[in-house]
């Protein structure tokens, strides 16, 4: 039997029960965390590959899903005296194709990249003189495509025939951007500006004509960037779920590092914790691809009672689309026995990109061996009718091969607590994943930070792994701990909440690499956004939380741009915007450039390392560079030409104001450094040029309340948000006034979930407002800008990881999720660094 970790199982909330328990709860843990309602709970969390979470407010009421929305099966299950309890996800069965997409079949239709005539949506419409394609249509070499799409509009016709049927259909599709399709000449979808990967929808089985013909036919406007357009129809497996009956879910905790959940399952009470210990003073331990789900049951009614647990995943977890052939097995090293599982191809850093899941490298479920526990893989069905009726599990083969659309296997776990009753009985398994090769940063193939260069190995990893699990769990609660105590202090009770959610978020959107010459790369994906690895504008805002908790963190984000500018593969007089897209780390792949932004950035966030280590070490590495991006800002930088900024989502626009903010932070922050490293006679030119220019932007900007969106647009606003840095470095260049002036001006502007970002739209970005929030002189005016915040986060409609993007009247999202911005959220810790 596992050994019983009371450390862990102390948080269960039981009246009556724990008082005959050896200790009661800690106050120190129940003052790490807090109870409320998350657009989406984080459980494992990884990096930007790895990383599921349960988008429910009931743990077993959704499939655990990836971030990017795909299934990422996860199940639990307690047998308590023959009875079985589901507490963690959904069996949810692949649907089958009936009409397959592109992910299944390369199927034919007819398309046209011009304007058609009247009726092209109707199954009697005469599509002969139409070209004829295999699908996917879209972007060359990215997704299914099999029909180059290139124009700015594609239309869609789908022809066929389909018998009549008992079960539901479903549509599934997919689009990249603008998508409208009709069956048989009735609009069914309509998406507007977005874009989607494998939508699905139960169809109206009575717009189809049975044992006749049939035309789906779609139309997609491509915005940019990527193109794509996707269709099939589906039906339900005959496959039934087998764990049916669901516990009783009594709470669910979210603390920095782990989310905690309660559960009653009959006459026993059950606890749950997922960790992921990316603890930041441990870089070895953060970038350990290896997560915690802990569980212990105790009874609540007296009685002794016969326990089993059960945990599986499904190779899901190692796969882009269901389509690839994986082989799962089982295996041992030292004392760890192991399921796991990968593609057969292991087309290691071949695909990058967005919408993209890894399909290289190996998903482990592992635990410690014992005579209670037993680990084995099989049939979806099979394993868990064998812990139904047995409490046991058993392999029938110790090596699997399936196609996942065809047949799902899975990776299953159980733990026989045996008799359980008032003291309580505990264990933990282990989720990994060994991805082998991480990064690939300039034609080089780069391995996890944990190898050490290649010199540990997974087994290795899973075996410390486990050895120092209690230490490890215990370090968690310690972080924890202290990030609730420093974000309530400096905010407040919502503020900490958002501090707490924001955190593993944050840290999973990224992956922790040395290169050659041992220098840290902390390289940031941008999540739903274009998929680019190392952007600047996103390390921009995500950089707060690292500020405060481990600057070389934030200098493992800065690293890949300097080198970029400093080997000379970036001529450009401005900083890049990215190195790649991930997770090939080439060079910018961006398709357009942001001169002033990420200047600005790049000093601002280089004069913030100086500021929190007291010392330039760091900026004077990299003076050439930063001199080069200074003097761009002093030649461009007062009143921007026709540019994007961080905010590339609002299009092009000169003279914005808030740019020319970030500019005279970057030049005054540029002097600071100057003056730090004892470069006296430039410290003096480039802080008097920061302050004429402050002085000018104050005239220019300047519109009677407030200041503008841009110079030359009197009634206009915008939050500011960029100003923080003069508070924070204590720059002094711009006057209090200018602050407070803004500051009260935007509270006259609030809508029900949040300040709007500018004038011209009602949507707003959740990281800038805590930034704008942070130029409040009080605790009690910051709390007005985040209560609507909390409110937005805690009511969303959109059960995604964390969105910063959204509309301010209603919480709905309009883009982005599962960021690493939200580092940005502790920004207001940084006041009294």
């Amino acid at each position: 039997m596992f050994k019983i970790y009371l450390n862990r199982v102390l948080p269960i909330v039981i009246a009556g029960v724990l008082a005959s328990c050896s200790q009661p709860e800690t106050k120190k843990e129940d003052e790490a965390g807090a109870e409320f309602r998350s657009p989406a709970y984080p459980l494992i969390t990884i990096d930007p590959y790895t990383s599921a979470w349960s988008t429910s407010d009931q743990l077993f009421d959704t499939p655990v899903k990836h971030w990017t929305g795909r299934n990422h099966s996860m199940i639990g299950a307690v047998r308590v005296d023959g009875q079985v309890y589901r507490f963690l996800g959904k069996e949810e069965i692949p649907l089958q194709p009936v009409l397959p997409n592109a992910k299944y079949d390369a199927w034919e239709g007819k398309y046209i990249t011009s304007q058609p005539a009247t009726g092209w949506e109707k199954s009697d419409f005469n599509d002969a003189s139409w070209k004829t394609g295999k699908a996917g249509f879209g972007t060359p070499n990215t997704f299914e495509t099999n029909t180059p799409w290139q124009t700015k509009e594609i239309w869609v016709r789908r022809e066929f025939t389909l018998p009549a049927s008992e079960g539901e259909l479903y549509l599934i599709y997919s689009h990249d951007d603008d998508f409208e399709l009709y069956l048989n000449g009735t609009q069914i979808v309509n998406t507007g500006n977005r874009a989607k990967s494998n939508v699905t929808v139960k169809l109206d089985k009575s717009l189809l004509n049975t044992n006749g013909k049939n035309v789906i036919a779609a139309h997609c406007l491509d915005r940019g960037g990527l193109a794509y357009v996707d269709f099939g129809l589906f039906a339900e497996s005959s496959q039934k779920p087998i764990f049916v009956q669901t516990a009783v879910q009594k709470s669910v905790k979210i603390t920095a590092t782990q989310t905690k959940y309660n559960f009653t399952c009959g006459p026993i009470d059950l606890h749950l914790e997922f960790a992921s210990p990316l603890l930041m003073d441990d870089l070895d331990l953060l970038s350990r691809p290896v997560n915690y789900i802990s569980y212990s049951a105790v009874s609540n009614d007296g009685q002794s009672h016969d326990v089993q647990v059960y945990l599986e995943a499904t190779p899901e977890w190692a796969v882009n689309e269901l389509n690839q052939e994986v082989e799962v097995a089982i295996g041992k090293t030292g004392g760890i026995h192991f399921a796991k599982t990968g593609t057969t191809e292991q087309p290691v850093l071949e695909k990058k990109g967005d919408n993209v899941r890894i399909d290289w490298g190996y998903f482990y479920l592992a635990s410690q061996e014992s005579e209670n526990n037993a680990l084995a893989i099989g049939d979806f069905s099979t394993v868990k009718k064998s812990f139904t009726e047995s409490g046991k599990i058993n392999s029938e083969k110790d090596k699997i091969t399936a196609v996942l659309s065809s047949t799902m296997p899975v990776l299953a776990y159980t733990d026989n607590l045996k008799k359980v009753s008032s003291t309580p009985a505990a264990g933990y398994v282990m989720l990994a994943y060994d991805d082998v090769e991480s990064i690939q940063y300039f034609g080089k193939n780069l391995k996890g930070w944990w190898t050490k260069g290649g010199q540990v190995s997974f087994d290795n990893a899973l075996a410390t792994a486990a050895t120092d699990y209690e230490k490890i769990i215990a370090r968690c609660d310690e972080l924890d701990s202290k990030i609730y105590s420093d974000a309530l202090k400096a905010g407040g009770e919502n503020y900490a909440r958002l501090c707490l959610l924001a955190y593993r978020q944050a840290i999973a959107a990224h992956k922790l690499v040395k290169d050659d010459q041992g220098n840290t790369l902390f390289l940031s994906k941008e999540n739903f956004s274009n998929g680019s690895i190392g952007t600047v504008d996103v390390t921009y805002p995500s950089a707060p939380l690292f500020l405060k908790y481990n600057p070389e963190l934030l200098k493992g984000m800065l690293n890949p741009i300097f080198y970029y500018t400093e080997s000379g593969k970036w001529t450009k007089p401005f900083a890049a915007h990215d190195v790649g897209t991930y997770p090939q780390a080439n060079g910018q792949t961006y398709g357009g450039d942001m001169p002033v932004e990420e200047c600005g950035n790049m000093l601002i966030l280089t004069t913030a390392i100086a500021n929190v280590e007291g010392k330039a070490d760091y900026a004077e590495k990299h003076w050439e560079a930063l001199t080069t991006w200074a003097n761009y800002l002093l030649e461009h930088g007062l009143d921007p030409e026709n540019q994007l900024c961080t905010d590339d989502f609002a299009g092009h626009f000169a003279h914005n104001v808030n740019l020319s903010a970030k500019a005279i932070m970057g030049i005054a922050g540029y002097g600071k450094l100057a003056e730090m490293l004892g470069k006296k006679d430039i410290a003096a030119k480039y802080t008097s040029e920061a302050k004429k220019m402050a002085q000018e932007w104050v005239k220019m900007a300047g519109d009677g309340d407030h200041f503008r969106l841009t110079f030359d647009q009197p009634g206009t606003w915008s939050q500011k948000y960029n100003l923080v840095w003069d508070k924070l470095l204590n720059l002094g260049v711009f006057p209090k006034e200018v602050l407070e002036k803004e500051v009260a001006y935007y509270l006259t502007k609030q809508n029900k979930y949040g300040l709007p970002l500018d004038n011209r739209r009602t949507y707003t970005k959740s990281d800038w407002i805590i930034w704008t929030a942070t130029l409040a002189n009080d605790t009690a005016t910051f709390q007005k800008f985040i209560d609507p915040v909390y409110g937005f986060v805690t009511e969303t409609p959109d059960r995604v990881p964390m969105s910063d993007w959204y509309e301010t009247p209603d919480a709905t999202q309009v883009g982005f999720q599962a960021r690493s911005v939200v580092g940005g959220y502790f920004i207001k810790m940084l006041e009294k660094q």
